[in-house]
């Protein structure tokens, strides 16, 4: 291989690597995944009503509670 043909490969890869990279951000990860499976309504039904629980949750345990206080007790709970 000669030096000319190698520095087209190596510049054929950066080009090829950089045109994916630009494709898979626009489409976001695996997008040709997400939209060749089809839409489970039930599933996400249910995603949205286990965010809902998260956020109550989230505010029972900021509700009233100072963040030095939640801090020890998420490092408690770490240490289990």
């Amino acid at each position: 291989m000669s030096f000319t043909s190698a520095i087209v490969a190596i510049v054929a890869i950066i080009a090829w690597a950089y045109l994916r990279s630009t494709r898979e951000s626009r489409l976001g990860p695996r997008a040709e995944l997400r939209d060749a499976l089809p839409a489970n309504p039930a599933l996400e039904r249910e995603v949205v009503e286990l965010r809902k629980r998260v956020e109550v949750l989230e505010r029972i345990l900021t509700d009233g509670r100072d963040a030095s206080r939640l801090a020890q007790d998420i490092e408690a709970l770490r240490e289990h």
